[in-house]
């Protein structure tokens, strides 16, 4: 079964990809456009997402070398640098089992958020430079054409606020890492 989903949350993605496993499918592959693969399975998995920023291949192999010592399996890395591990569900199904690990897993999801949400800022900058959001003509047209032309021009201005919504979503998930960051260090 293939199922296609875009993310910008990595916690949402795990969410999903776990509910996924729970219905009884075992996510076999992923495309970095958003293209999951399942198959049917009697086995109860669990899955979880990792993000790491560039690992040189001698890092990436003992990285992946130390969880497939506690039992999971590596399924893909993307681009971005999120990592996927899946494993038969035993009870011990936390990659992150103390405050430092939790804490530096939140730390690289803010600076995932923090990254993203820039380069989004720097594109809406450069989109809006030196352009109007509508045809400035637009205002200057009554009836129908009006509307026709307004309509017309409504998806190009969504498409062009586009980054600045991303902004705002990265700056969502940044304060939602922050906080569980903060609330783990008053713990300690």
């Amino acid at each position: 079964m293939k199922k296609f989903n875009v993310f910008i949350n990595i916690e949402k993605e795990e969410q999903w990809l776990n509910e996924q496993l729970q219905k009884g499918y075992r996510c076999t592959h992923i495309n970095s456009l958003g293209l999951y693969t399942f198959e049917k399975t009697d086995q109860k998995y669990v899955m979880r997402l990792d993000y790491q920023e560039y690992l040189p291949k001698e890092k990436l192999e003992e990285y992946i070398g130390i969880y497939e010592d506690f039992g999971w399996n590596y399924i893909k890395g993307s681009g971005l640098g999120i990592r996927y591990w899946q494993k038969e569900d035993d009870g011990q199904n936390e990659i992150f089992s103390d405050r430092q690990s939790q804490g530096s897993y939140y730390k690289r999801l803010m600076n995932y958020s923090l990254w993203f949400g820039m380069l989004c800022l720097v594109f809406s900058f450069m989109i809006y430079k030196d352009t109007r959001l509508y045809y400035a003509g637009l205002w200057d047209m009554s009836g129908a054409l009006f509307w026709k032309a307004l309509i017309f021009e409504t998806p190009f201005v969504l498409l062009k606020l586009l980054p600045i919504l991303m902004v705002g979503i990265f700056a969502g998930s940044y304060y939602k890492a922050y906080v569980k960051y903060s609330m783990l260090r008053e713990k300690g």
